[in-house]
């Protein structure tokens, strides 16, 4: 990140007179922070006001989850949660025939905003409402539906998401649980076959969950037919069911309000109609059909469905952010140390400019990202709500989504620890919440999937196009299909000149446009990054294709070049988010809020490209001195931010409750 690299030591640097005359002319804007908050807020501003509300009312829980047992705490985030589905705020996502608010956008809205406060709320609403129910919901038919949401919906009946096992997490295909058909009882046996295929790390599994959601392999008579989801009663009275044994996988790092638990099926006997059966059913003889011929197919759509997930915690990871900043530059806006331009008076930390630099350009990415995650929350809201049906467009949302949930997750582990660091001693104290914060949302880049994963998923689609076999791909059939049909394809869509020839008409200096546009000019921002995104890119494929034609094992190609993919996927995703902030800036009409908008999308913008500046010299985009220009801008923006940073974290709307730090922030605005 922008924040990791030290801008670079020069003789040539203005003097701090120079840098007053170039500054002399810039106004400073005044922030009109309840319209500013009104846009973060979005469509949805008034369900994310019922949360803020909620929260408020409960803000206890904050130091309940410090003074109490962990079992104690484990109930109160129980009751909390029931008390939270009464409002109406968990079940947003839900159909209105099933008593829930059918609204999915809204539903992400309040799962976000729930990020404010204590964490393990947030996840046992997850589990609950979002992978336990969201699982009948999208994997089951109206019958399922019949039995089960309504009461998913009020809490009455709590379920878990059984998927991951001991051995396998991002692998599902690979799972050793497997159910059995037998046609003479109508019934599904439930097994784990081997060690470890333990359910493991099943968030609600330990103490609450009645049902799972189980993911096994479907095997009637000789055929196994892949990874199908079951409703398996697993907790009856707060007793195991027969044949089923429940462990807890005891403390954890963060999230000790969740119970999460081991479960092991021995020869567990459920109905036919316990098969959710959406894509695929089997008739009371054992006749197994699905719509969908390929089984790997078949697989990848039953996991789309699941994306809502992963968009949610994306948002998550964004919101923790945004209290880990609130605090800290509150905390640096009131907080002074040594006497550096006055003999009477210490300087505050946000006037030194390497606190600005460490804080700035993080609050830069975090506006950033949630632009980004507005469009990823939009396109999921039309995909689930059917406005959208185009299958192109599902295969993109999931992209997206995968990517945006990886760099927001991981923007949150980095930016909570900076602003721990940045409030020295006093943000090590629990009361100051960055405890809490710090070992909850460490676990963001691991469930919903690992993000590194998750970036693999994003380049199998670049690499592919989206193609209509994208689904029907694993890791190694892309590595064939990339090599094969769809190489010049990928290199078509990467050639250089085609790039060069798009800039030129957006941006002055012919063939010289990376050293004569205006470092501010968003067309050049933009350009900087589609040119590493389409050059990674294309090297890939071209990676791809020498591998395979040289007869290497698809795997060991894939291995080879994995750091390759990795980064290309980067790429590709931080461009999205950079066009998300300028495109959320030119729909904003003039006046003192786009400005102060279009000063954060500048900083994020240079500070990517300076966090990666060694790639760009490397490849001829970027001379010693055009770098060194970037960081001066990079300081100057930091200066005009910083006597709007207050403003900034304030049009977050986080309930002063929630921060919890009173003689550390100062008083509310």
């Amino acid at each position: 990140m922008a924040t990791e690299t030290a801008p670079p030591e020069t003789d040539d640097e203005p003097s701090s007179g120079e840098q007053s005359s170039v500054e002399d002319s810039y106004v400073e804007p005044n922030i009109d922070v309840e319209a500013l908050k009104g846009l973060l807020d979005g469509p949805y501003a008034g369900m994310r006001d019922l949360v803020r509300g909620n929260l408020a009312r409960h803000s206890s829980i904050l130091e309940e989850a410090e003074t109490m047992t962990r079992d104690a705490f484990r109930e109160r985030v129980k009751d909390l949660t029931l008390e939270l589905a009464a409002t109406g705020q968990t079940g947003m996502g839900f159909p209105e025939s099933y008593g829930g608010g059918g609204d999915i956008g809204a539903s992400i809205a309040a799962f976000e905003t729930l990020a404010f406060g204590d964490l393990s709320v947030l996840v046992k609403v997850g589990v609950q409402f979002g992978l336990f129910g969201g699982a009948i919901l999208q994997l089951g038919t109206k019958a399922h539906h019949d039995a089960y949401i309504a009461k998913v919906v009020t809490g009455e009946l709590l379920g878990c998401f059984a998927m991951t096992e001991t051995g396998h997490g991002s692998n599902v295909q690979a799972l050793g649980t497997v159910a059995t058909y037998d046609a003479a009882a109508q019934e599904f046996v439930i097994t784990t076959t081997r060690e470890d295929a333990w359910k493991d790390y099943i968030g609600n599994a330990a103490a609450h969950a009645e049902l799972a959601v189980v993911f096994a392999q479907l095997v009637v008579g000789e055929d196994d037919h892949g990874v199908h989801a079951f409703v398996v009663p697993i907790r009856q009275g707060g007793r195991a069911c027969a044949g089923v044994s429940i462990e807890d996988d005891g403390p954890k790092m963060g999230l000790n309000g969740v119970d999460n638990g081991r479960l092991h099926f021995e020869a567990v006997r459920v109905p036919r109609t316990s098969l959710l059966n959406r894509f695929a059913d089997v008739a009371e003889d054992g006749t197994y059909s699905s719509d969908i011929d390929n089984a790997n197919k078949r697989f990848f759509t039953m996991l789309g469905t699941l994306v809502q997930g992963r968009v949610c915690v994306g948002g998550a990871g964004i919101n923790a952010a945004k209290v880990a900043q609130t605090i800290a530059i509150r905390y640096g806006n009131v907080r002074r140390q040594f006497e550096a331009t006055s003999d009477t008076e210490e300087e505050l930390l946000l006037d030194y400019g390497q606190h600005q630099r460490r804080l700035l350009p993080l609050l830069a990415h975090t506006y950033a990202l949630h632009f980004a995650q507005e469009i990823v929350a939009g396109q999921c809201h039309d995909v689930f709500s059917g406005v959208e049906s185009d299958e192109l467009v599902r295969r993109q949302l999931e992209s997206r989504a995968a990517g945006t949930k990886a760099l927001a997750t991981w923007h949150a582990t980095r930016t909570i620890q900076e602003c721990r660091e940045a409030c020295g001693g006093a943000g090590y104290l629990s009361v100051n919440r960055f405890a809490a914060l710090k070992a909850d949302t460490d676990v963001f880049t691991t469930f919903e999937g690992d993000n590194t994963v998750l970036l693999q998923l994003v380049a199998k689609g670049l690499l592919t196009d989206y193609s209509s076999d994208f689904a029907d791909l694993d890791q190694l059939g892309m590595v064939r299909f990339v090599a094969g049909l769809a190489v010049e394809t990928v290199l078509e869509k990467t050639n250089a000149h085609k790039l060069f020839e798009r800039v030129r008409d957006l941006l002055p200096g012919g063939d010289q446009w990376d050293q004569e546009a205006g470092l501010l000019d968003s067309n050049y921002q933009l350009a900087m990054l589609r040119f590493r995104e389409e050059h990674m890119l294309g090297g890939v494929a071209r990676r791809l294709k020498r591998g395979i034609d040289n007869g290497m094992n698809p795997g060991a190609v894939f291995s080879e070049v994995q750091d390759h993919v990795i980064a290309s996927a980067r790429a590709h995703v931080e461009r999205l988010v950079l066009e998300a902030f300028v495109d959320k800036v030119a729909e904003l009409p003039d006046g003192d809020n786009k400005v102060v908008l279009s000063l954060l999308c500048d900083l994020h913008a240079l500070s990517t490209i300076e966090a990666d500046r060694a790639w760009f010299m490397e490849h001829g985009r970027l001379t010693t001195a055009r770098s060194k220009s970037i960081s001066r801008e990079i300081n100057s923006l930091c200066r005009k931010v910083r006597p709007l940073a207050r403003d900034y974290v304030d049009a977050f709307g986080i309930p002063e409750e929630m921060l919890r730090a009173p003689e550390l922030i100062g008083p509310a605005s």
